[in-house]
């Protein structure tokens, strides 16, 4: 395999620690962390570009380039890493979307969040945070309703499985909160919170699409000394 050929895995590899920190800092909100769920957006948006370039880099690592004729360096020398880097200009964000269509004839299912969440970065990222209420929702809505599907398909990988085991439940929570979907390779078990009281608030086809992917776990009381 060509340094060129590894492109799809380097940015993969980069788009999962975005999305970790997305999904941690969607949900971890307190006192002294409250600018979290702000961050949450940029680190959303970051690892959807990054997922979104890693996938439509699997049909040609150059695809993600505008402008392939920059990257000629002579008749003589080979195309290297090095030289990609350097001089390289990928698509933005915004562009993505028409380029994973193009690439692989797939859209992203809810356009709607993905252009709330680039308006949100942009806006953080230059100015201040937007008035839209809570922002980690957002980076979920985005994140569960576009990128977890599209990882599923391409890296048979599922976005929940990006944080830390500690803040899983808090992830499972949200995303209960939310009805979003999310997608599970295993039946993730659940101590932190009662599921049947959480999906008893919640549409019965959002309960019948989740409920077998989740267990109650029962929480041990420390035993007295």
């Amino acid at each position: 395999m060509s340094e060129i050929d590894e492109i799809p895995e380097r940015i993969f590899r980069m788009a999962s620690d975005a999305l970790a920190q997305a999904n941690t800092n969607a949900v971890i909100c307190g006192r002294g962390v409250a600018y979290r769920t702000n961050m949450s957006i940029l680190d959303a948006a970051h690892a959807g570009e990054l997922f979104l370039k890693a996938v439509i880099a699997t049909a040609h690592p150059l695809l993600i380039f505008r402008d392939l004729f920059s990257l000629d360096k002579s008749a003589e020398e080979p195309l290297n890493l090095r030289h990609i880097i350097e001089h390289g200009r990928t698509y933005n964000l915004e562009h993505l979307p028409k380029l994973l269509w193009v690439v692989h004839g797939e859209r992203l299912p809810d356009m709607d969040s993905f252009d709330k969440v680039r308006k949100a970065r942009n806006a953080i990222q230059h100015f201040c945070a937007p008035e839209i209420g809570r922002t980690g929702d957002l980076a979920l809505t985005f994140l569960y309703r576009n990128i977890d599907p599209l990882i599923k398909r391409h890296f048979s990988v599922d976005a929940i499985e990006f944080i830390d085991p500690d803040d899983m439940a808090y992830l499972v929570e949200n995303l209960i909160h939310l009805e979003l979907p999310f997608s599970s390779s295993e039946v993730i078990e659940i101590s932190e919170f009662n599921v049947s009281e959480a999906l008893g608030h919640v549409s019965d086809a959002y309960r019948n699409s989740v409920e077998g992917r989740l267990c109650q776990y029962p929480h041990e009381e420390p035993s007295a000394r």
